[in-house]
């Protein structure tokens, strides 16, 4: 008995656990419609002392679960040594539209024993083609009856639309394939097919309109059904920006809409969207804008319109299109909009009369819900804004031409219940005006709906200090209420835009806190589409492009460079940096195009270093800031060059990767020899620390020069009391540049700097989200006079990655974390603890620390798959504890370096508790 218990137990540890978290491509998880037909696979080994690092690997991928795992017919990898799992490129046959795939992968850990497989993931692909469409857009001609809106802008009344159906036999499976010329909810008789917002969502239209699949098996029955979509306009339809928008404002909205049923009786029945359905504008949603909220009248509403019982014999026939051919009808590559949080902690901040102000204590995104008393015929008016004025009346100037109002009009009396459908507002204070006189309100009255695009939460940051916590929440609303299918510079204005400048400063900061991998990459494809239109290369500063500008901005297009080269360092994903390879070129060919009489130097458009804090009164364009743009100009087109050199290099393209180096090398030394004397001070008599940030940061300057432009940096952070004095673009290298000069104390002063323009200057002021403007709003003067007063912008959100990397000391030191650097900077003065965690694709990873009696505590986790190089910045090997033991090398930890102050160590995956004496 006693040697077959060993035998068993023997055997037990030869069993090594199988893998976990399978994900396709951008990290998708058994999808419904996805959009790629040549995906790649990703996995993480699980968490145990068998497992420290993949040797191999086998992908099995069939058409049916029983194929698995011996008998794939679509692929095996067979066993391939190698220590990828993450992004292994599909490599089997052809997949086509709506089939569904499964697959499996097991592993060989680091001493060559197998894992078991892992559980069966599937995907199914959506509609890749046009022609897989038999429907037709389909909608009413409400071109006809449009209404004058705000500033003489057409509006389209919202349609109801519907078409009803038998089947003949039980239903095995059903699909819905969906997408709108505006933004649908969908019904399958009376019931909602999904929780999703504003869909389809928002991309170049005269490119791209993305489609949605739903499995709808379990809402359809056998005999009578019923199909019906709500459309409004959205972004395709409705006024957008300025006016000057690329799409017919005036076209009508449309649907597309395939139903695709597998009967019981093995048939197969298809309804499309075509001259058969049935639709009305007299509906209950009388209007509906981006910009300017809803009006929703309970008189006009239809009972039991999208169910079977209905009669819409009355209703007026449809009107159709053909697919247009150079329109590209394709599976949505990103998470739809969703409601995501409901804010219940609202206060009542005035009552006057008939009209109530409430308090949401967090600026946010979405609409509200409110449940109100009301008389009937009278109009509830709801109206919205960032921040009360000092006297506490309600302000609505900063957001411009947006009347952002929504409208109820109660068709009985009673309370009544409504959330709007087709706007979104940013807000953090809500206005109630016209209900029941006889009511006391209540602030049970109104709850926040938060909206944004479905990602999970990745990493997280917290400390010792209250007001960088407060700087953490504020970046993280910031972002979320800014990815609203786009990354938007702002969601409460007339704008909203998909700035490309603020994009790329705020990338790396979003990757570490959401899982955003696939909301940028959808986005870059929109950027690539959008720059398909201009022959020369011009990367639009708004993407999608509905301004139609011809300028490319310097720090803005190059978006199209450096978005993807920190998609592919922070997730390790190389498909990005192909995809976008040809675009990058393209955009430095931009560049070269606008040199003119000096060598290297461009002449175009620029931003400049927007909202720089103190411009020169004497400049036309304050906004731009005092960094010349042509040095802007002129270390954006260096940059890029430089990275698509690095870029050539990871995908083995030899001769761009010396051609594109060369470049890089002759642009920099025209930039430095044009902006800079030989004593490495800026020429301008104005001297700002942008201009010496981007030449110190983008590598511009030669080595000596190098070192005394670091010096003219210090000079200027001296003479702005030690402030930063940097926009857009100088503000996110700013703490990398005194980081790498190891100016780490004067970071510290800079970031926890309480007066205007610091991080904690809005804070001070009540700020919930990042600003604009670094003094777009204060307690005592109220909003800034200038214009552009945004109270939710993220590009200075951009400090998080600062945060995480160094404060807290987590950073990814191989693209993806394939090698980690734990290496936190604490400063005494200001933090006795820190601490971040990501999720890394090998799993999650944390560096916490914290000072207490005199002693340094560093508690890390390293994920299989990956290792880690720990900088504990205190003691020596001589005095350092590790779990509590002293330090001493072994299979796990390797000394690389120590010296009287610090030690660096080489850890392979674990959990490990370092401490040292102050």
């Amino acid at each position: 008995m006693v040697v077959s218990l060993f035998l068993v137990l023997s055997c037990a540890q030869e069993i090594v656990e199988k893998p976990k978290e399978l994900t396709l491509s951008e990290g998708f998880k058994n999808p419904t419609g996805f959009y790629n037909a040549n995906p790649t696979f990703s996995w993480k080994l699980p968490v145990s002392e068998q497992i420290k690092s993949q040797s191999a690997y086998q992908i099995v991928v069939a058409s049916s679960k029983e194929l698995l795992p011996d008998n794939a017919d679509l692929w095996d990898s067979k066993k391939q040594k190698s220590t990828q799992s993450t992004f292994v490129k599909y490599q089997g046959k052809a997949l086509k539209s709506r089939q569904k795939v499964y697959w499996q992968v097991r592993y060989w850990n680091q001493d060559e024993k197998a894992s078991d497989w892992s559980e069966i993931n599937s995907f199914e692909l959506g509609l890749l083609n046009n022609s897989d469409w038999q429907a037709q857009w389909t909608g009413l001609d409400t071109a006809k009856d449009s209404i004058k809106g705000v500033r003489k802008f057409l509006m389209h009344r919202p349609q109801y639309l519907r078409k009803g159906f038998e089947l003949a036999s039980d239903v095995v499976s059903a699909r819905l394939y969906i997408t709108a010329k505006g933004v649908f909810d969908v019904h399958l008789n009376g019931k909602d097919v999904s929780d999703d917002v504003m869909t389809p969502g928002w991309t170049p239209y005269n490119h791209r309109i993305e489609t949605l699949a739903y499995d709808v098996t379990k809402l359809l029955q056998t005999g009578k059904n019923a199909l019906a979509v709500e459309l409004a306009s959205g972004w395709h339809s409705g006024r957008i920006s300025r006016g000057r928008a690329l799409y017919e404002n005036f076209a009508s909205p449309k649907i597309l809409c395939q139903l695709e049923v597998v009967l019981k009786d093995g048939s197969k029945q298809t309804i499309v969207s075509d001259e058969s359905w049935r639709g009305t504008t007299n509906g209950p949603i009388r209007l509906a804008s981006v910009y300017d909220g809803e009006v929703y009248d309970a008189n006009y509403e239809i009972p039991n319109w999208n169910t079977v019982a209905f009669d819409d014999s009355n209703w007026k026939s449809v009107e159709v299109e053909a697919i247009a051919k150079d329109v590209k009808l394709a599976p949505k590559r990103h998470h739809t909009v969703k409601n995501q949080i409901v804010l219940n902690d609202v206060e009542i901040v005035s009552v006057k009369e008939n009209t109530s102000v409430f308090n949401m204590k967090q600026n946010m995104v979405g609409v509200p819900r409110v449940k109100v008393p009301m008389k009937k015929g009278d109009t509830l008016k709801i109206r919205f804004s960032e921040m009360l004025l000092k006297d506490n009346t309600f302000y609505t100037k900063n957001y411009r031409s947006a009347k952002s109002t929504d409208y109820y009009v109660a068709a009985k009396d009673g309370v009544v219940e409504y959330v709007p459908k087709f706007t979104f507002h940013g807000f953090q204070f809500l206005e109630l005006s016209g209900y029941d006189k006889n009511a006391k309100p209540n602030a049970s009255w109104v709850q926040g709906i938060v909206q944004h695009s479905n990602f999970e939460k990745n990493g997280t940051f917290t400390s010792s200090h209250d007001k960088l916590n407060q700087l953490q929440s504020n970046i993280t609303w910031g972002l979320r209420d800014n990815f609203f299918d786009v990354p938007t510079d702002c969601p409460q204005r007339d704008e909203r835009l998909g700035w490309t400048g603020d994009a790329q400063v705020i990338a790396p900061t979003a990757l570490f806190n959401y899982s955003t991998h696939a909301f940028w990459t959808a986005w870059l494809q929109s950027l690539r589409e959008n720059q398909s239109e201009h022959k020369n290369g011009l990367v639009p500063f708004i993407v999608p492009d509905v301004l139609q500008n011809k300028n490319g901005g310097s720090g803005w297009g190059d978006a199209c460079v450096i978005v993807p080269w920190d998609i592919y360092n922070i997730t390790g994903d190389v498909t990005v940096l192909e995809d976008s390879y040809e675009s990058a070129k393209k955009w430095v060919g931009y560049y070269q195009s606008k040199v003119r009489k000096k060598p290297y130097i461009p002449i175009m458009h620029s931003f400049g270093d927007w909202l720089q804090p103190y411009p020169s009164k004497s400049l036309k364009k304050g906004n731009r800031g005092d960094t010349p743009k042509e040095l802007i100009n002129t270390a954006y087109f260096a940059h890029s060059a430089h990275l698509i050199s690095k870029i050539a290099g990871v995908l083995g393209k030899t001769d761009d990767e010396k051609k594109y180096a060369a470049l890089y090398k002759a642009v920099a030394n025209a930039f430095e020899n044009e902006f800079f004397d030989e004593n490495g001070k800026f020429k301008q008599e104005r001297q700002t620390q942008t201009s010496y940030l981007l030449g110190i940061y983008l590598e511009l300057f030669q080595p000596e020069t190098k070192l005394k432009a670091q010096n003219h940096l210090l000079e200027e952070i001296k003479n702005a009391d030690y402030h930063l004095g940097t926009g857009f673009l100088g503000t996110p290298i700013l703490p990398k540049v005194l980081d790498d000069m190891g100016e780490i104390d004067l970071m510290y002063k800079i970031l926890f700097k309480e007066t205007y323009p610091s991080w904690f200057y809005s804070i001070n002021q009540g700020a919930t989200t990042m600003w604009e403007r670094w003094n777009s709003f204060s307690k005592e003067g109220g909003y800034n006079s200038q214009s552009m007063n945004s109270l939710n912008h993220y590009a200075y959100g951009a400090i998080g990655q600062w945060m995480y990397e160094r404060i807290a000391g987590l950073a990814s030191l191989a693209p993806g974390y394939k090698k980690i650097r734990i290496a936190p900077l604490p400063n005494t003065e200001f933090l006795t603890s820190a601490s971040a965690s990501v999720k890394t694709p090998y799993g999650k990873a944390s560096s916490s620390w914290k000072i207490e009696n005199a002693s340094f505590s560093l508690d890390i986790v390293i994920p299989p798959g990956t290792s880690a190089e720990v900088h504990i910045p205190y003691g020596n090997k001589d005095n350092l504890l590790e779990n509590g033991s002293i330090f001493t090398e072994n299979s796990n930890l390797k000394l690389m370096s120590s010296d009287d102050n610090s030690v660096i160590i080489l850890a392979e995956p674990g959990t490990y508790n370092f401490q040292t004496k102050l």
